[in-house]
């Protein structure tokens, strides 16, 4: 679905929010596990958490770089398939978009906030407790801003796209304690 079709949620679009979170999810975790694998840590990787294998990492500092890993690669993420729309403007390139802005929101909303990642590396840098969240939130939501611009999302259907990320993370939490 391009700008030029009719610029309307299917069902097609709407239940491309279920991979969409599971991939967000695993890729995620994969920014972390990748820097600590990277590192000489061997990393344990699941589906919302990752952790050293032996139960601490090999150096005190690799804490922040793996808890950077995450964040940064959901950033990425994001921005790749920014790229992606400003070149093709597909509709299904913007669940990708949204879903990193809203998964993070979401996490350090209800997640508790001092257990997410961008509290953690904001304790470690000696940084206000909010800072890094905040920046990772405001990159992420410009990047919507603009896809949302760019493919004329408005704010109704965006609270459709909001409601659907809601389930989709939901099934993803729940499907991380069953399987946990």
């Amino acid at each position: 679905m391009t700008i030029n079709a009719e610029n309307k949620l299917s069902l097609k679009f709407m239940l491309l929010f279920i991979p969409v979170a599971y991939t967000s999810y695993l890729f995620h975790e994969f920014g972390h596990w990748i820097i600590g694998e990277v590192l000489g840590n061997n990393m344990v990787y699941s589906l919302n958490y990752v952790w050293p294998q032996s139960g601490h990492y090999i150096d005190a500092s690799h804490e922040v770089y793996v808890s950077i890993g995450g964040p940064a690669f959901t950033i990425l993420l994001s921005l790749f398939f920014l790229l992606i729309i400003e070149k093709y403007k597909t509709m299904y390139a913007y669940p990708f978009v949204f879903f990193q802005m809203f998964c993070r929101f979401f996490a350090l909303l209800f997640g508790g906030f001092g257990q997410q990642d961008e509290a953690k590396i904001s304790a470690i840098l000696g940084l206000g407790a909010y800072t890094v969240a905040i920046i990772v939130l405001l990159i992420l939501f410009l990047i919507v801003l603009r896809a949302s611009y760019l493919l004329r999302i408005n704010l109704k259907k965006n609270s459709y796209i909001l409601t659907m990320s809601t389930l989709c993370n939901l099934l993803v939490i729940g499907t991380f304690r069953l399987i946990s």
